[in-house]
């Protein structure tokens, strides 16, 4: 099959094209040098019969979850979106290199530094899900490297959702990594397939194939499926591989989902530990935690903790604890000493002193006053921000003779958000559609929750819905 020539470049105001970096299905890439400031970028722009309002529409809400992804140390940077002037829309991207999808093919890759590489591409995804976004196309191509070396993880979700409507011989290049149960049209995506896709890049950095590639035999896309479907995933043939490490992986492409790790973070964990096995120091892993908020609280208090004589701080408690009123007392105290009350001074006091006594304690109340309002405030504003998400209600669920099927009426949802279903078995899955189908055994109870995801944010839950299976 010839491959098609890149389109034109648009003509961007403030860019000045070089020369073509890359085609793909859906996008031209193009090396443009930006006027201010200068430097060196990658331009991905949609090609023109692929455009139209609803794929607009797409691409401008992915654009948004990848600006806001891309502060992550190992998301692919996004500088600007726009659309062009021919109106084909486009990313400004950090330049990047994909020598390590070549390099994988032509070399063996070392252990530790496909661990080292698999960890901070395991915490992108991490993060990516506690986002509420799923990546869909996890393969060694979209993983990049930064001018120094750094891995990063790009595509983020703009491919992906374009193929949703396609068939899967258009998109056969992710074939190879994608999980059985979405080559088989059970799920559109989930955290499980995530996990296995991202199990499939790890095996193939390490074996300079795919998981069900067996060279010199046939690997066009049927035969990959047939494969990938029975799940009888071949030893990588190196020896410098750990036994433990072939055993994480296969796991993690288990035929059934529920075999696999729960999240991508427990296969990180085990990659870790490998590390440790081999003798090289852990990787980090680089997650935004979900106390990171508090976390933050935490470090401005450090800031405002009252110093003593010798200026140091006190040690911060090892776990969280409810104030207490003596907590207050190095307030008390300084507001002693300015009226200049001390620890044996007689009860009778100057009346100048009294009155720096009031105007302290003055000042207290009016601070406490305002922190109290200011606290109102922010939950009035968080009650607001929240109340914009929409929530679920009336979930009917329908059984068949080995399954539930869960459905809802659209509650009002954007083009950008999507829903975020957790069964009672802790499973979790992101999808756009109403319906929600479990897997039910007789004498099983099957429940869920639904709640939608708006850029990252989660709003209200819904009333868990349950079904006792066969009664």
């Amino acid at each position: 099959m010839a491959r098609r020539l890149p389109s034109q470049p648009p003509v961007l105001p403030g860019f000045t094209n070089v020369h073509v970096l890359g085609s793909g299905g859906f996008a031209d890439v193009f090396l443009y040098e930006q006027n201010m400031p200068r430097r060196q970028v990658a331009v991905k722009v949609m090609l023109s019969e692929m455009v139209n309002d609803q794929v607009r529409q797409m691409f401008q809400a992915e654009a948004n979850l990848m600006a806001q992804l891309s502060a992550h140390p190992s998301i692919l940077t996004v500088y600007q979106a726009s659309v062009s002037a021919d109106g084909r829309p486009y990313l400004v991207m950090e330049l990047c290199s994909s020598a390590l999808s070549e390099r994988y093919r032509r070399e063996r890759v070392p252990v530790p530094e496909v661990l080292r590489i698999a960890v901070k591409i395991g915490s992108a995804i991490e993060t990516a899900h506690r986002a509420g976004v799923l990546h869909r196309d996890i393969k060694p191509s979209n993983i990049l490297l930064t001018a120094y070396g750094h891995p990063v993880l790009s595509d983020f979700g703009i491919a992906s959702t374009l193929s949703e409507s396609q068939t899967v011989e258009s998109v056969g290049m992710s074939i190879p990594w994608s999980a059985p149960e979405v080559l088989m049209d059970e799920t559109p995506g989930s955290i499980e397939s995530e996990v296995w896709s991202f199990a499939a890049t790890v095996y193939s950095l390490l074996a300079g194939r795919s998981p069900f590639e067996v060279p010199g035999d046939s690997n066009k896309s049927a035969d990959l499926i047939s494969r990938i479907n029975r799940a009888k995933v071949q030893p990588i043939g190196r020896s410098d591989v750990p036994p433990s490490l072939e055993r994480i992986l296969q796991k993690a492409m288990s035929r059934r989902p529920d075999q696999r790790p729960a999240s991508v973070i427990e296969l990180v964990r085990e990659l870790q530990a490998v590390e440790t096995e081999l003798g090289v120091p852990q990787t980090p892993i680089e997650v935004a935690m979900d106390d990171w908020a508090l976390a933050t609280v935490s470090d401005l208090e450090d800031r405002t903790r009252i110093r003593g004589a010798g200026g140091a701080v006190s040690p911060r408690p090892g776990r969280r604890r409810r104030r207490s009123a003596s907590s207050y007392s190095g307030v008390g105290t300084i507001l002693k000493q300015s009226a200049g009350v001390g620890a044996g001074s007689s009860s009778t006091v100057p009346r100048q002193s009294r009155g720096m006594q009031a105007l302290a304690w003055s000042l207290v109340a009016a601070a406490v006053l305002v922190i109290a309002l200011g606290a109102t405030a922010t939950i009035v504003l968080i009650r607001a921000n929240s109340g914009d998400i929409p929530k679920v209600t009336d979930i009917t669920a329908r059984s068949t003779s080995s399954s539930v099927e869960f459905s809802w009426d659209d509650p009002g949802i954007k083009s950008s958000d999507s829903y975020q279903i957790t069964t009672s078995d802790g499973r979790s899955s992101i999808q756009r559609t109403a319906s929600y189908v479990v897997d039910a055994s007789k004498g099983q109870q099957v429940c869920i929750t639904v709640t939608v995801n708006r850029d990252g944010k989660i709003g209200p839950p819904s009333t868990e819905k349950c079904v006792d299976f066969g009664q």
